[in-house]
């Protein structure tokens, strides 16, 4: 397994993802999105995993300005806007090769092997 989590420090289910992993002993890297967000190839291949790019944004975040923004901008620009405000991604985003999930799921991670 070559597992990813993309959080925040301060995400409380970022920190239950990391301790979902640490627990079974599995082996993780962790990338700070303050610090230093998803790279386009990244974002896309999760979004594409997870049926899209709007399926990535949070609905609870805390910026709900930027948020609201990148709704109503037009397509072609949401990418670009989404990767310079990564506080509205929904996060965790745990990658393991072409699998991800958003938000804390342990019973996929589970099925992963």
């Amino acid at each position: 397994m070559n597992i990813q989590i993309f959080g925040t420090k301060k995400c409380s289910d970022t920190r239950k993802a990391e301790r979902f992993f640490k627990e079974r002993g599995i082996k993780y890297q962790f990338i700070d999105m303050k610090e230093k967000g998803m790279s386009k190839g990244e974002f896309t291949s999760v979004a594409q995993a997870n049926g899209g790019l709007e399926n990535m944004l949070d609905p609870n975040c805390k910026d709900q300005d930027a948020l609201m923004l990148i709704k109503y901008i037009a397509a072609e620009n949401k990418l670009e806007k989404i990767l310079e405000n990564p506080q509205v991604i929904k996060t965790p985003v745990v990658r393991n090769g072409k699998q991800s999930t958003l938000g804390y799921q342990p019973e996929v991670w589970k099925k992963w092997d």
